[in-house]
């Protein structure tokens, strides 16, 4: 006869086993997930995190949008770095990296005047050149140009759209001009994808899917395929469906704005 004894603990052993094997695959998964499916966020995203793990927002406000009060700032405040505020402090590219990385532009740092103004504040801005990398400083400087407000489509039915796009708060989601990354568990990659990069272009491939994606909140070719509709409908945050709530000419001025983004003519363009 077979001892019971023997064969409830095989039992409780291969359970256990399923067990612990469920929970490392449970933790593993988004590693597993980033292999397999590697992730594709534009630089712009990858500032935003980096900003979050520097503490950027701790000061300028969540997303970088409203500063905390500074006693004795002539700005009251600290600056944001949406609606045209940060050109009042960076003229260019090369000031934003030298803000990152000394706390200000070299111009600044040599003025008596400058340096008496931010010894009389209480909140001054730090110099991060022992805390970044090269690709750190590139990836903040995409998210701080996304998130300035500060490149503008041509006027007419992009710029429209761009107006559009912010009234329906889709920046909201899809991040700063677009920019993608937010999380959304559950995805597929596991963040809500931009207007531009590789995901957008796997995910439109042309203007019908675009139209489709702004009224419908999808398009058949990915509804209709098990694996990507698995994960469309499993994933916590849904593209919503304005097709009911939106005219045609607005329609289409979001396909222009999200076209012009997804040319990303704009990467060459000052700030202005």
């Amino acid at each position: 006869m077979r001892d019971p004894s023997a064969r409830a603990w095989r039992r409780t052993s291969f359970l256990l086993g399923a067990l612990l094997i469920a929970i490392v695959g449970w933790i593993a998964y988004p590693h597993v997930r980033n292999i397999i499916v590697p992730p594709e966020i534009t630089a712009a995203a990858r500032g935003r995190q980096r900003a979050e793990e520097l503490g950027c927002f701790t000061c300028h406000g969540p997303l970088g949008r409203a500063g905390v009060i500074n006693p004795g700032s002539k700005y009251e405040s600290v600056p944001p770095f949406h609606e045209g505020t940060l050109m009042m402090f960076a003229k260019s590219d090369q000031e934003l990296r030298e803000y990152i990385l000394h706390g200000a532009p070299a111009a600044k740092l040599q003025s008596e005047a400058y340096l008496k103004e931010m010894r009389g504040q209480a909140i001054r801005m730090p110099a991060f050149a022992d805390f970044v990398s090269e690709q750190d400083v590139d990836d903040l400087v995409a998210f701080l140009r996304a998130s300035s407000e500060m490149l503008f489509p041509p006027e007419g039915p992009a710029a429209d759209g761009e107006e559009l796009a912010h009234e329906l708060g889709c920046f909201t989601c899809h991040g700063a001009m677009g920019s993608g990354g937010h999380a959304n568990p559950g995805s597929l990659k596991g963040y809500i994808p931009g207007f531009y990069g590789p995901d957008f272009a796997e995910l439109v491939r042309d203007d019908e899917e675009l139209r489709a994606w702004i009224t419908n909140g999808g398009v058949p070719r990915l509804s209709d395929d098990p694996l990507a509709s698995f994960f469309l409908e499993r994933q916590r945050v849904q593209m919503p469906a304005y097709g009911g709530f939106l005219e045609d000419k607005q329609i289409a001025d979001l396909m222009a704005y999200v076209k012009w983004v997804a040319g990303e003519e704009w990467r060459e363009m000052p700030l202005q």
